[in-house]
């Protein structure tokens, strides 16, 4: 694993074996992250450029996530990715069904950078489509499906996923 990344992130905790790596991919971790092997992470292939894949320091990425890179994924510092979270920044396939039963590639138009904020915590489940920016500190509840921007210090949930409260989070009470 760590020969395919672009950096030597300090203290990488590997568990349960060795992500599965597709595709082309410029992939940086941070330090202190934790990844299970059960992990899929692959980069859109039909790109011009490598996809690129950039985490921050003290990530969990749990069992069974699928990290799909079109162009840009970028996760943030103490993000807590649960089991199954899915992060689909190309969908493999084209819209047209001509082209996709010639077996053509997705098209450009339909790829997307996903940015997850610090602090944010996706639950068990949980699926984020292209094109989306998840705000620092926001929770997204189980089994949500992420279609559009969420803002920073929320719980958002459902499908597709909207606002349901604001957080009132340490830091910006003054608690913490």
């Amino acid at each position: 694993m760590k020969s395919q990344l672009a950096n030597i992130p300090g203290k990488l905790y590997l568990y349960d074996g060795m992500p599965l790596l597709l595709g082309p991919l410029k992939i940086t971790l941070g330090d202190q992250c934790r990844l299970s092997g059960h992990t899929t992470i692959s980069g859109r292939a039909s790109s011009l450029k490598s996809p690129e894949l950039k985490v921050g320091n003290n990530v969990d990425i749990s069992w069974q996530n699928e990290i799909f890179v079109g162009d840009r994924i970028e996760i943030g510092d103490n993000v807590r990715l649960a089991v199954k979270v899915r992060l689909v920044g190309y969908p493999g396939h084209p819209v047209d069904p001509v082209a996709r039963a010639r077996g053509e590639p997705d098209t450009d138009d339909q790829i997307g950078s996903i940015i997850i904020e610090d602090d944010a915590w996706l639950a068990a489940g949980v699926t984020v489509m292209g094109g989306v920016t998840i705000g620092a500190g926001t929770i997204v509840a189980a089994g949500s499906i992420v279609t559009k921007d969420l803002p920073s210090g929320v719980l958002a949930g459902g499908i597709p996923a909207r606002v349901i409260k604001s957080l009132d989070l340490p830091s910006e009470s003054g608690n913490g």
